[in-house]
């Protein structure tokens, strides 16, 4: 059991930044994928950011170039940086951890999934 606590969320103008961290109680070296996800009311949970354990980052294409996510597996910790932040990024962000474990020599896999508790970010016009 993995728990995930978020941080950072808050109200900025538009144009602004902000920056999320996850905390982890355990370590993250194992967890195979961390990302960030956001929530808006009525709409689907969004996938922001992802970073593997195998270095690999990828982000949704609304946030593409101005969203940074960055994993620190000594801290255990997972930060979203967010610049130049508009009026549409407003939302409850919630910090995932995927761990997948083969449980079996047919290579049999596992899943699991934690989600931290959210932390809002509003960015006004």
């Amino acid at each position: 059991q993995v728990q995930l606590v978020e941080s950072g969320g808050g109200l900025v103008q538009s144009g602004g930044s902000l920056r999320l961290s996850c905390t982890a109680s355990k370590t993250i070296t194992s967890i195979n994928r961390m990302g960030w996800y956001r929530e808006v009311p009525g709409k689907e949970r969004e996938l922001v950011a992802i970073s593997t354990s195998g270095g690999i980052t990828d982000y949704a294409k609304s946030v593409k170039g101005r969203f940074t996510i960055a994993r620190d597996n000594i801290k255990n910790m997972v930060y979203l940086q967010m610049n130049s932040l508009k009026p549409e990024d407003t939302a409850v962000y919630y910090c995932n951890a995927l761990q997948i474990k083969v449980v079996n020599v047919e290579g049999a896999t596992v899943s699991r999934e934690y989600w931290g508790q959210g932390t809002q970010v509003t960015v006004s016009s």
